[in-house]
């Protein structure tokens, strides 16, 4: 993209901030976007995860990016979202620059952590795995069908201690002030880190646009810093150059909030380094002795058992654990249940301990912790969030395919398979060790129970 095709404005604007080093930068704008993979550590630090790690690392010729030890660049015409691994979980396409912000927030594990304006999913995948499958993240996404996209990530990386929810901040500040130890906001910004990635965001910039983003981003950034308990971090980040959504939403913060401070900032730019550029500011909210107004105001929603289970999701939740207990011996299925018709989710351990299941009434949950069964009429039907956060040594049956097969490329078609006569039964199907699905087994077939939604049609050497 050349220069003259850039609005003058925010040419102007970037000579204005960069001097002699604004060259240099438009000039980045005439190079192709960079690509890049995130590895899931949640499944590729297993034996069979770290094998298939080294197999993508081989075949699309990756490269380390340098602040992000999962994070890998990859070149065209290499398509690593289209092999089966892909399907797997074993990593998310990600910008690389963008990888930076859940590296500096580096939540820990068993922490109560949210990102606020989550889809797709790339920094609360990030986030996920690097607590490790302990505590609590939400991920919110104001926007439902963002947030479907979101809460598909999140199953597809395997990932069993999220709460997606789809609300504005300011409904989740009144229902969880001060709850949250870290704080993810990647807040929407006029995308000037898109423009090479993008055209169309070249043609919805303007100074006007940027003014309505900060002014968004200042809503959003208050009801942020409410959410966050003292002592607490608040990571905020952008994909857009100029100063009025970065440095100026930050030096406003904090002459705002005295509680605040700033840790520190780093900007990516694509002429310094190879990404689309990036901004993220860490902050820390002060650890200050609690008034007694503050502690009830802390406490309202917190330390409560919560309402009692009702005989349903008792009775619904008995029958999983009886079935798993056969079908699922390595599954330990802690966790509050919660039952949505016939589904049945785990919320997190934290809600029996720090938060209570009140607090999600009257609010859209796509995802309400780990989808872990259809409950029918005196059966149990696994379902495919569970077969993602499975690892296969916990299951009574697995069903291993290759990659680059063609079993695999028919099964992620929908198609059953040919299978030994002995095998009978729920079966989890993997490829090279990862879970992709589950599949039942009976007289020498073993069908199909890939959700619709997700099955494809992909040329075969697209899926090698």
């Amino acid at each position: 993209m050349k220069e003259e095709r850039l609005p003058a404005a925010y040419t102007a604007g970037i000579r204005g901030m960069l001097g002699q080093e604004a060259d240099a930068f438009l000039e980045s704008y005439t190079a192709p976007r960079t690509q890049g993979l995130r590895f899931n550590t949640l499944k590729s630090n297993s034996a069979s995860g770290r094998a298939a790690a080294e197999q993508s690392m081989a075949k699309f010729g990756l490269k380390p990016v340098p602040w992000c030890p999962a994070g890998y660049y990859y070149e065209e015409p290499v398509r690593p979202g289209r092999h089966a691994y892909h399907a797997a979980g074993l990593y998310y396409i990600q910008e690389p620059s963008a990888m930076s912000a859940a590296e500096l927030l580096a939540p820990l594990p068993g922490e109560i952590v949210l990102d606020l304006a989550a889809a797709p999913g790339g920094k609360s995948t990030h986030i996920a795995a690097l607590m490790q499958g302990q505590g609590l993240l939400v991920a919110n996404e104001i926007h439902p069908e963002r947030a479907k996209i979101l809460a598909e990530n999140v199953e597809r990386l395997g990932i069993s201690n999220a709460l997606v929810t789809s609300a504005a901040p300011e409904d989740l500040s009144r229902r969880f002030p001060e709850a949250f130890d870290r704080i993810m906001l990647d807040a929407p910004c006029s995308g000037e880190g898109m423009f090479r990635k993008d055209p169309a965001a070249v043609y919805e910039w303007s100074p006007e646009h940027v003014e309505l983003c900060a002014a968004r981003q200042w809503d959003i950034l208050q009801d942020a810093c409410r959410m966050l308990k003292p002592g607490g971090r608040l990571a905020y980040s952008t994909c857009t150059f100029n100063r009025k959504e970065n440095e100026e939403m930050i030096s406003r913060l904090l002459d705002s909030c005295p509680d605040m401070e700033l840790i520190c900032e780093k900007r990516l730019w694509p002429h310094l380094e190879k990404g689309e550029g990036h901004f993220v500011a860490l902050l820390r909210k002060a650890a200050c002795e609690e008034t007694g107004q503050s502690r009830r105001k802390r406490s309202s929603g917190r330390g409560k058992a919560g309402p009692k289970l009702s005989s349903a999701v008792r009775d619904a939740y008995q029958q999983f654990i009886s079935w798993a207990g056969e079908e699922l011996p390595g599954f330990d299925g802690q966790g509050v249940p919660l039952l949505f018709g016939e589904s049945l989710y785990l919320l997190p351990e934290a809600f029996s301990s720090g938060l209570h299941t009140g607090l999600l009434e009257g609010l859209k949950v796509p995802r309400a912790g780990l989808h872990i069964a259809h409950v029918k009429k005196n059966r149990i039907e696994p379902a495919h969030a569970l077969a993602m956060a499975l690892q296969p040594d916990q299951a009574v049956r697995s069903y291993d395919l290759a990659a680059g097969s063609l079993e695999i490329e028919s099964w992620l078609r929908g198609e059953s398979l040919p299978v030994p006569a002995g095998l009978h039964g729920w079966t989890l199907v993997t490829v090279d060790g990862l879970p992709v699905s589950w599949g039942k087994a009976s007289s020498g077939q073993l069908k199909n129970r890939l959700p619709k939604g997700l099955r494809v049609l992909k040329a075969r050497n697209e899926m090698q």
